[in-house]
């Protein structure tokens, strides 16, 4: 008896250990933020035990660059967690599979890909905002700023920090966003003056906000979200958005054309546009491209997307270059990226 329940373990091992090997290996291109990577990775997969998500991750201009470089060869399966905006470039060059996924008539006709099938799909929105130091501030003689205008003050000279548009998606629709809602002229003089009065551009689009919390600076532009996580972590972080508008983008979800595992694929397609997706997103984006999440993030400003401002997202994606090289040619000196 004992050499039979020996043996019987033995075999429910090796058959665990071929279920294991057996399970698709999924490569997910993501632009997600570090913490939302684990709990949205064991939720899918809770769901589909047989498939295994493997990240490659980084900022959303790092992500499309690399998905562009690899078009002849690519490497990814899905893309879960990237910009519209960059969702709409690799799109006209013909590098996503269209794929309508099964919860698909219940996402907002705003956040998604106007063809049919779509060539991708929306999870949520998130936005650009001011993070405001109130301790550092009032240690530096600083009143708090109401307004992107308010930033060109000379009192704010070497104060603030913001994401490079060349290398993070948040960067890019802060700057996307101010062109579209000042007009192409007053848009950049916005942001000579602002440069003027700028310590450095930041790789990633959440980290100016980190590092207005650590005291390091007393003014970031950042995401909504990162500012909301530090204030609820204790931080003396305001989070402003002003009342100009602002510039906002949708993070999504689709299919890399020849990647090596299209109907694993097609299945996270499917999760990320399903009710249980939507309840993980809104853990950190309260704004859903499904309605109805069931969460919400605490201190999240209730008024968020009365401030969502003019955006046209094809016109983003059919200026993204023109605009980061006339970008990098006036202000790239102070970018960490340099």
């Amino acid at each position: 008896m004992r050499l039979l329940a020996t043996v019987s373990t033995a075999a429910l091992v090796l058959a665990g250990g071929w279920a294991q090997a057996a399970a698709t290996k999924l490569t997910v291109y993501t632009a997600l933020e570090t913490e939302q990577l684990s709990p949205y990775k064991k939720a899918f997969e809770a769901d589909n035990p047989d498939i295994e998500i493997r990240w490659v991750r980084d900022s959303n201009g790092v992500i499309t660059a690399k998905l562009l470089a690899e078009r002849n060869n690519p490497q990814a399966d899905v893309i879960w967690g990237v910009a519209a905006s960059s969702l709409l470039l690799l799109e006209k060059q013909g590098l996503l599979a269209p794929y309508a996924p099964k919860d698909f008539a219940s996402v907002k006709a705003a956040f998604h890909d106007a063809a049919n099938p779509p060539a991708w799909v929306g999870m949520d929105a998130w936005m650009a905002a001011i993070c405001f130091n109130t301790e550092e501030a009032k240690r530096k003689g600083l009143a708090k700023p109401k307004s992107w205008a308010d930033l060109t003050s000379p009192v704010y000279k070497g104060q603030i920090v913001m994401p490079s548009p060349a290398s993070s998606g948040t960067g890019f629709l802060a700057v996307s966003g101010w062109l579209q809602m000042m007009g192409d002229g007053p848009g950049w003089t916005f942001m000579d003056k602002l440069d003027a009065n700028m310590a450095a551009y930041i790789h990633s689009g959440s980290k100016p906000c980190k590092m207005v919390a650590a005291g390091e600076y007393p003014v970031g532009i950042s995401m909504e979200y990162a500012g909301v996580q530090q204030q609820n972590e204790g931080a003396p972080i305001e989070v402003i958005l002003p009342p100009e508008g602002t510039g906002w983008e949708i993070e999504a979800t689709a299919i890399v054309k020849g990647g090596h595992n299209e109907e694993a694929a097609k299945r996270l397609a499917d999760w990320a546009a399903s009710a249980k997706a939507r309840d993980q997103y809104a853990r950190f984006y309260p704004i859903t491209a499904v309605p109805g999440a069931k969460t919400q993030l605490a201190n999240y400003p209730a008024d968020a997307e009365a401030h969502l401002g003019k955006n046209d997202f094809a016109w983003a994606a059919a200026n993204r270059d023109a605009i980061l090289a006339k970008w990098t040619a006036r202000y790239q000196g102070k970018s960490e990226d340099h």
